[in-house]
């Protein structure tokens, strides 16, 4: 009797068993990333504790109960020890749908169930959200910021330059091996969300900060250790997600821009700024490591933002403009502000 056949006998199987096979698939035949494979396992156990609650099998859980673990989700309610749960985020909850379809779509193909609950279940509507981004002079204090000839302070002032010049994620930064990078040519290999992997040019600055870094600060850290990632921490072991979070923040917060930061403020930056330059959208696509287009035209919003700001603060007849239509409203508006003038705001 084969696995599927197992769990059939059995309808009141517990969702961790199946969820155990569906994570192994996504991560075999899907090649999900493991940050995407956490939050779904985290999904699914939030599932199966709700299921278990109405005495309802996640094999035999219909549209009706589906649809009201998500409603409860987006309302907030009580929690078991009578605290209340403040309401989950609308991008949070199109996400969990977005498991939750992907789950039974397996089960169904898997043999386990006959129709698929998830049909016709949607999340609430995406809310576009405009990400932060910093404006060329903010971008150059907090580079900045990693003062002296220190060997933490030059794996910092590498990072950072690192960040900005090719827009990596915080996953790609830390998984840097010393074998993707070429400064020669001035280019690099990040391995993106699903391990796909992707050429990025590196600037000059950051060529010229990572060759200090690798002179006089990651020999002095690592030592007579084998050590393959290109950033460590100050025992010479790879550094974690968790310490480069710590370094973006403390520089950040000495640049006075605490914030404006967030982990993915210097990949928005960095895209925006190329658009702002005159990158095109393909190339910026590319670079970002983007599967889909659409992901990518977010930042052309921002730059629209950016032009009208550039536009306001050097066209001698748009101050008189402005100024004029201001004072027809009664004089309470102000000017947009945009990257150009200390930040995009969502």
């Amino acid at each position: 009797m084969g696995d599927s056949q197992l769990l059939l006998a059995s309808r009141a199987v517990r969702i961790e068993r199946l969820t155990l096979d569906f994570l192994a698939y996504l991560e075999l035949e899907r090649g999900l990333s493991r940050n995407t494979l956490h939050a779904y396992q985290s999904d699914l156990a939030q599932l199966g504790a709700f299921l278990a609650a109405r005495g309802v099998s996640p094999l035999d859980a219909e549209h009706g109960d589906l649809a009201a673990f998500l409603s409860e989700l987006a309302s907030g309610g009580s929690k078991s020890n009578g605290e209340q749960r403040a309401p989950v985020a609308a991008a949070t909850l199109q996400r969990k749908a977005a498991c939750l379809r992907s789950f039974y779509r397996h089960l169904r193909r898997e043999g386990l169930i006959e129709h698929d609950p998830t049909a016709d279940l949607r999340g609430p509507p995406k809310t576009k959200r405009l990400p932060k981004v910093l404006s060329r002079e903010q971008i150059t204090e907090l580079l900045a910021q990693p003062r002296g000839s220190e060997p933490l302070a030059l794996r910092d002032r590498g990072l950072l330059e690192l960040m900005y010049a090719c827009g990596l994620r915080v996953s790609e930064a830390i998984g840097l091996e010393l074998s993707d990078l070429d400064l020669e040519e001035g280019m690099l290999r990040a391995r993106g969300k699903g391990s796909k992997e992707r050429i990025v040019p590196v600037g000059s600055r950051a060529v010229s900060a990572l060759e200090l870094y690798l002179a006089r600060g990651r020999s002095v850290l690592v030592g007579i250790q084998v050590q393959s990632s290109l950033f460590v921490n100050h025992r010479g072991s790879s550094l974690t997600r968790q310490g480069l979070y710590k370094i973006i923040q403390n520089h950040a917060r000495s640049a006075g821009l605490a914030e404006q930061m967030t982990p993915h403020t210097l990949r928005h930056t960095f895209a925006t700024h190329l658009l702002a330059g005159g990158c095109d959208l393909r190339s910026l696509q590319e670079m970002l490591g983007h599967a889909d287009l659409a992901t990518t035209q977010v930042y052309t919003h921002l730059s629209a933002e950016r032009l009208k700001d550039a536009y306001f603060e050097a066209h001698p007849r748009a101050h008189m403009l402005a100024g004029h239509a201001r004072a027809s409203r009664g004089g309470d508006d102000q000017a947009p502000t945009g990257a150009l003038s200390g930040g995009t705001h969502a």
